[in-house]
């Protein structure tokens, strides 16, 4: 059964003027590990996180590095959860966390879809 579906799109270069504005922001945003990323993969993550609030239902208090985009031994992404992310996945009974995501043509974008 669906929990919850959320989708979002990011225009990289935009992203990539907001994160020169503002330095802080790389760290408040991404985990040490995604940091070390390409711009357009760092636009498609945040996506996935924006997409994955969305799924969740968009509470208040989810801190942005509770939730990694990493990639298995396939190359596939996988969002790893923590803290804030994985109390609200849990409180949704959230089992299954999928992850879809892209970057071409300037624009970013992913889709997460949560299942029991």
């Amino acid at each position: 059964m669906i929990v919850g579906v959320g989708i979002d799109v990011v225009d990289v270069a935009r992203f990539e003027a907001t994160l020169d504005r503002t330095p802080a922001l790389r760290e408040r945003l991404f985990t040490a590990l995604e940091q070390q990323r390409a711009i357009a993969s760092l636009a498609a993550r945040f996506a996935a996180k924006e997409a994955l609030a969305k799924a969740l239902g968009a509470p208040g208090g989810l801190h942005w590095t509770d939730a990694e985009v990493v990639s298995g031994a396939d190359g596939r992404p996988h969002l790893a959860l923590a803290g804030t992310v994985q109390a609200r996945a849990d409180a949704l009974g959230v089992g299954h966390v999928h992850v879809s995501l892209s970057h071409d043509a300037g624009i970013a974008s992913a889709v997460v879809v949560l299942e029991h």
